[in-house]
């Protein structure tokens, strides 16, 4: 699943190539959607919300203003083409949603959770989320606060969970956990520095936010980019030890784990 930061910089292009310009097409190829008409609209901006991405659109003639809301789930994503540029993103059954000003035309292939609401509405799509590690709402204090409301819960899928701060996914779980040595499977109220775990997601986050490489140990060469993520019986790169890989469950939060048993081992309380 994209993370924040790969949604935070596909909506960055997305906004440097529609905001300011007028509709010209809008197709939605979604059944429920199928008689949406955005043409004539001005895209006002484009922005992610966690891992959601919303389009805000006015209307010239004074029509309420309306939000295009998208997410990526495991396999969305969006691309931009110039007018008459081939596209090259998938099969074309795979497009869900095509949006096009004079000089761009954004193309979103297996976009999943399509709505189209007033902007003034878009509490009942994102509401739910979390302070956004990338977004100006970013309130360390918050999350942590969001965290320890259920001290119990092991601390891999309480980061995952997207009410608690938005824009985690699994890699970058994997990655802050060992960064900090705190075991997958401990639990949020035996985690030692909570605010630092945090603090060290947010930075994560951040450092890649700009480029489409996700790279946490420093180095941007193939193959050398994460600690443990993706790594299993591979030798940590610090102690040497297998990196292990497990399913750590919890619906809809329960992902493949990464972690080195030497570098964070469970604390046997």
């Amino acid at each position: 699943m994209p993370e924040g930061d790969t949604v935070w910089l596909a909506g960055r292009r997305m906004h440097d190539a529609l905001a300011g310009r007028v509709l010209t097409q809008s197709d939605f190829r979604l059944p429920s959607l199928a008689t949406t008409d955005l043409v004539g609209r001005s895209v006002l901006e484009v922005l992610a919300r966690g891992k959601h991405l919303l389009v805000r659109t006015s209307d010239p003639g004074g029509a309420p203003a309306l939000t295009v809301h998208t997410h990526f789930r495991m396999d969305g994503a969006w691309h931009i083409y110039t007018p008459g540029e081939r596209w090259r993103g998938g099969a074309a059954h795979q497009v869900r949603l095509v949006l096009a000003v004079p000089d761009a035309v954004a193309v979103g292939y297996r976009l999943h959770d399509v709505a189209v609401v007033p902007t003034a509405e878009e509490d009942r799509l994102v509401g739910h989320l979390g302070p956004d590690l990338l977004g100006p709402d970013w309130d360390a204090e918050e999350a942590v606060r969001r965290l320890v409301a259920r001290p119990d819960r092991e601390i891999g899928p309480a980061l995952l969970d997207q009410r608690n701060l938005a824009g985690i996914g699994n890699l970058y779980k994997a990655e802050t956990l060992y960064l900090r040595g705190v075991n997958p499977w401990t639990p949020v109220g035996d985690v030692g520095d909570l605010p630092a775990l945090v603090r060290t997601a947010q930075r994560l986050l951040r450092a890649n936010r700009d480029r489409w490489e996700q790279v946490t140990t420093g180095s941007t060469r193939r193959g050398e980019h994460h600690w443990v993520f993706e790594r299993p019986g591979k030798a940590c790169r610090r102690c040497g030890t297998p990196v292990r890989v497990a399913d750590q469950g919890e619906p809809p939060y329960d992902r493949l784990t990464y972690w080195c048993p030497s570098c964070q081992p469970l604390d046997p309380r």
